[in-house]
């Protein structure tokens, strides 16, 4: 994972732990009641990845037990993973793109419901992401994917077979291909294919504004089915309803350009979703408070969206910043490229080892800002923050300066999911504190099973408890028992 030059090893935040009856007292632990988002407290488990799925993306037992763990902290909400809203394969990641995933998400929010004794309101994350495909073996590339063209044989001479032109053009030196290839032949070759909103010369691609809002709005009628509370319309980082929002986006069919025209899309799925689902269901969304790529979106981009996002009608806000493929690595041969590898992916998922501005709170000043502008055009729609968040005074001062309405824990959780009840009991010297060195983000670059080291070989031998394929890591944390 990249890392900003200065690379200064900051310490975790000191911590001070309130009493069980200063808890009581926070306003992390009080209750938010707004419009249709009612929860018992305003702590919040964001969406994490955890590779548990079955490559058909249907529920499994791990699934299950994942977000039960959560659950069993009882935090006043948790957001399941991305969830593809297409029927077409992805991997081990959850699908709601079909009715025969009801089933299994069923059951995933009867789990949730049982293991928080009903304290926990439960949110799917929905996603669209375009093709992208593994960086291909050299060879591979140039005798069997790049499609030839008349300036592929100019560049190699006349009177040779397509089998000629492809030796050819294989023999050459890095340097003659950058003269050679298109940008985006040289980008296949170099990181692997990947489509673009802005690939408006693909059918499908060109296509996206006319037939998301139905996929999005069908999916969240299947979510509803299931019994969630509400879903999360995934608008950030480097998917698809992202890409429309940024401005990279230059589509010339009215989707594309201005800030009216990039948030039109998602404005019509958010209309599609509302109209599909009953009025007590909530629908709120992840976007960026910025993406951190040149030519992006910034802050005021992000503050023009969450106002017209508010007025809309979204339910919550939730912000996030950064992990874009613009800027990512490029993979080793066989694998597909990892939008948390440059420099956006560390702001989004910022390691102890940082610049002087240190990896705690990063997103905190500019949901500040975004959340100023909204209630400065007279509406009051919740604004979640998340990013480096792993102590209670840290949290409590977020919410006492009106930064957001609810402090999210991705990390912090994944480290420690009964940290919120800890802290609730007054027994927050138990916390088991995340040390922010992203080897969860390590498995889930190499789409494994994620877990965390500081309780992943911890009781290994504990009888019926689950084991990744190789046996070697737990893949649910150590459970509390109060004193």
């Amino acid at each position: 994972m990249w890392h900003p030059p200065e690379r200064i090893k900051h310490d975790l935040l000191p911590p001070r732990w309130p009493t069980a009856d200063e808890a009581a007292a926070a306003r992390w632990f009080s209750p938010l009641d707004s419009g249709r988002l009612r929860l018992r407290e305003r702590t919040w488990v964001p969406a994490m990845v955890p590779w548990r799925a079955t490559e058909d993306g249907l529920v499994t037992p791990e699934v299950l037990d994942w977000y039960a763990r959560f659950a069993e902290g009882r935090p006043g909400a948790i957001v399941v993973e991305a969830t593809g809203v297409r029927d077409i394969p992805s991997g081990p990641l959850l699908r709601v793109g079909h009715d025969r995933f009801i089933p299994g998400l069923t059951q995933l929010v009867d789990v949730v419901r049982r293991a928080s004794e009903g304290q926990t309101r439960l949110f799917l994350q929905i996603i669209d992401f375009l093709a992208i495909r593994r960086r291909p073996d050299k060879t591979k590339y140039f005798e069997r994917y790049l499609t030839l063209t008349d300036d592929h044989r100019a560049w190699v001479g006349p009177a040779r077979s397509d089998a000629e032109v492809r030796q050819a053009l294989l023999a050459m030196s890095d340097a003659e291909h950058e003269a050679v290839l298109t940008s985006c032949e040289l980008e296949a070759l170099r990181v692997g294919y990947r489509e673009r909103v802005t690939d408006v010369d693909l059918p499908h691609v060109e296509e996206l504004p006319r037939v998301l809002p139905e996929i999005f709005a069908a999916a969240s009628a299947r979510a509803e089915q299931a019994g969630f509370d509400g879903v999360e319309l995934h608008y950030a980082h480097a998917y698809t309803m992202a890409s429309f929002l940024s401005a990279r986006n230059d589509r010339g069919d009215g989707y594309g350009g201005d800030r009216a025209s990039r948030a039109r899309l998602p404005l019509e799925v958010y209309r599609a979703v509302r109209a599909r689902v009953t009025d007590p269901f909530v629908v709120g969304c992840r976007y960026l408070a910025d993406e951190c790529i040149d030519g992006g979106n910034g802050v005021d981009d992000a503050i023009h969206f969450g106002v017209a996002f508010a007025e809309a009608g979204f339910d919550f806000l939730s912000l996030s910043r950064g992990g874009k493929f613009e800027d990512a690595k490029p993979p080793e041969v066989g694998w597909a490229v990892y939008p948390y590898t440059g420099p956006s992916g560390w702001e989004c998922m910022p390691t102890v080892l940082a610049d002087r501005q240190g990896p705690f709170g990063r997103n905190v000043p500019p949901s500040g800002r975004i959340r100023r502008a909204v209630r400065a055009a007279g509406l009051a729609t919740p604004i979640v923050v998340a990013g480096g968040i792993h102590a209670f005074d840290q949290a409590e001062a977020i919410l006492q300066r009106g930064d957001a309405d609810l402090v999210a824990a991705a990390r912090q959780s994944l480290a420690d999911p009964d940290w919120f009840r800890k802290i609730r009991a007054g027994s927050g010297d138990e916390v088991r504190r995340c040390v922010f060195t992203n080897y969860c983000e390590g498995l889930d670059q190499k789409h494994r099973p994620v877990s965390c080291k500081l309780w992943d070989r911890v009781g290994l031998d504990v009888p019926g408890l689950s084991l990744v394929d190789d046996g070697k890591r737990r893949l649910t944390a150590p459970r509390w028992e109060p004193r």
